[in-house]
């Protein structure tokens, strides 16, 4: 009766479709004693199918902590691959403190999602003074403010200055002699133009019909990517590794002649929908969420310059 029943849920998971989940992450905290407010690295690795991408779903409370930096890098082997997330963080509490538990989302190339979370791991917070500081006479003060010293003598003072002046002088030949030198690199051949790469990656995706084939949630992972890629590479940002509120809020920062945030933004919130919280879309919800993915890359895509008046367009 033991073995049947992991048995039951492996046939279960096979019948919908889904991949096993990957194993849980292996979490480690770099240096797990810190100074009050210095920051720290908090690790977590997953080793995990190929077919298998993660997302962080990032905590809206941090409690004692306050996360300064998070990256995520993927390095493929030859039949697993390897996430790691680096989140780097301060912590303003004394005292042992629990980071919070962290949720990940995965999906497959079969369709399959779910999640998994990572329990937190305590950090020890110390204070900056040493323990023994307070009977020593130790103890923080207010920064004091400027004093008059009295100098007897400018020799000391033009000899020291002379001495920095030539320290400098030579250490400033030094770096020139050391200097990189320009190197001829060949030029690459030019790279089609990034409008055109997006329309075929989306000419490629309505070709294969994921929707027609039940692969609902597949399709908008694969469309959010698409788009990810476009808007990062069309305004010079980080956004296949941001959040959806990280990469609205870019957007808003930033200066994005024909996008309407406010347009992307609906279609964000309703692919996360499907994404991550269960929900359905039928055909004609897939249908326009691929012609929103168009008509995103032709308004935001610069036309050519004009040609001269007197110039004739080359023939091939």
């Amino acid at each position: 009766m033991t073995l049947a029943l992991p048995l039951c849920a492996l046939l279960l998971a096979a019948d919908a479709g889904s991949a096993l989940p990957p194993p849980a992450p292996k979490a480690r905290v770099d240096p797990a004693r810190v100074k009050l407010g210095d920051p720290f690295v908090y690790e977590l690795v997953f080793t995990h199918d190929k077919a298998q991408r993660f997302e962080l779903r990032t905590p809206s409370d941090w409690g004692a902590f306050e996360l300064l930096d998070q990256k995520r890098q993927r390095i493929d082997g030859s039949a697993t691959a390897t996430t790691t997330f680096r989140l780097q963080l301060s912590v303003f509490e004394l005292g042992k403190q629990k980071l919070p538990d962290l949720t990940f989302e995965w999906v497959d190339d079969s369709g399959g999602t779910g999640q998994t979370t990572a329990p937190g791991l305590e950090v020890e917070a110390e204070g900056s003074l040493a323990a023994d500081a307070e009977k020593k006479g130790e103890a923080l003060y207010d920064i004091r403010g400027n004093e008059v010293v009295p100098v007897r003598s400018w020799r000391l003072v033009v000899a020291l200055a002379a001495g920095l002046a030539a320290v400098a002088l030579g250490y400033a030949l030094y770096r020139y002699a050391k200097r990189p030198r320009k190197v001829k690199v060949k030029p690459a051949a030019p790279a089609r133009p990034l409008g055109e790469r997006t329309v075929a990656a989306l000419d490629a995706l309505r070709a294969e019909d994921l929707p027609g084939q039940g692969r609902v949630k597949e399709f908008h992972f694969r469309l959010s990517e698409i788009q990810r890629g476009f808007l990062g590479e069309r305004y010079g940002f980080e956004a296949l590794e941001s959040t959806s509120d990280e990469l609205l809020a870019s957007l808003r920062r930033l200066r994005t002649p024909g996008l309407e945030v406010e347009e992307l933004s609906r279609f964000v919130f309703e692919a996360d929908l499907v994404k991550f919280a269960k929900a359905t879309a039928g055909p004609d919800e897939c249908k326009r969420a691929i012609e929103y993915a168009y008509r995103l890359v032709a308004s935001t895509t610069a036309p050519p310059p004009p040609l001269p008046e007197n110039a004739s367009p080359q023939l091939p």
